[in-house]
């Protein structure tokens, strides 16, 4: 593995509720690393806090307990220094694709016709090109998620929060979406830790993938995927993909009982 480039360190995290003090814990002692470049996916069970576990690495919430270090930033708050792409692509509906893409360029302080000279230079890319003026209405559900994650990318930060960006897309999309991320991660190397609930795409697109309990959710196991890039669906990825198949879904989906 590269140099840390995030270091989670015993992260829990508790919701209280009301004035009898009960509380909910969303999170046990969480502990994880993503080198410098990696692809490194989180797979879990529905509700075991791996968007929770996004929102404090952003900086968006505070962890109850435990450390979240970004290295590149290890003094300045964590808000601000990651790059946040939610499951919604959350494109505001008034504005052009390319105003969308280019709005974290603006916040950055560029003027309009800079952000957006600059939004415009990775069309071609994101494969978004001749779709400048459309609104987000006008493209297909992978079209937006294409803008989503240029948007994201523009923020200009290091390490990139992709929380399940093509969970909503048919099957087909979803592959292509899946090729076309791996290609822009290995053309830019950023760093990404992506949320997924499909083993299939973790093992695809990852260096490692990290396995959460049900809540409160915790680490159960680390899999280094070790089939070499450029991945696809021949047969050798098939029969080496199986095995980590079975080991992540041993964990994830245990056999049923046998009822006599």
């Amino acid at each position: 593995m590269a140099d840390p480039k995030l270091r989670v360190e015993n992260v829990s995290k508790s919701f209280s509720h009301g004035r009898d003090g009960s509380a909910t814990r969303a999170l046990s002692d969480v502990s994880l690393i993503v080198g410098e470049g990696e692809f490194v996916s989180i797979v879990g069970p529905s509700g075991c806090g791996k968007s929770t576990l996004f929102s404090i690495i952003a900086g968006l919430e505070s962890a109850s307990s435990g450390e979240v270090v970004l290295t590149s930033h290890e003094h300045e708050p964590l808000l601000g220094n990651v790059g946040l792409m939610p499951q919604r692509d959350l494109l505001m509906p008034w504005q052009s694709v390319l105003d969308n893409t280019a709005v974290g360029l603006r916040l950055s302080g560029l003027s309009r016709s800079q952000s957006r000279k600059e939004a415009r230079s990775y069309f071609r890319e994101f494969g978004l090109e001749g779709f400048e003026t459309r609104w987000p209405g006008q493209l297909s559900g992978g079209m937006r998620q294409r803008a989503a994650l240029l948007r994201t990318f523009l923020a200009g930060h290091d390490m990139l929060l992709l929380d399940e960006p093509f969970g909503a897309l048919d099957a087909i999309t979803r592959r292509g979406m899946q090729r076309w991320l791996t290609e822009v991660w290995r053309r830019h190397r950023r760093t990404i830790l992506f949320i997924t609930h499909d083993v299939d795409e973790a093992i695809l697109l990852s260096d490692r993938v990290y396995v959460m309990t049900g809540r409160p959710g915790g680490i159960a196991l680390e899999v280094t995927i070790d089939i070499p890039r450029p991945r696809d669906a021949g047969v050798d990825f098939e029969r080496r993909a199986a095995d980590y198949r079975a080991q992540l879904l041993e964990l994830l989906a245990p056999p049923e009982q046998v009822i006599a």
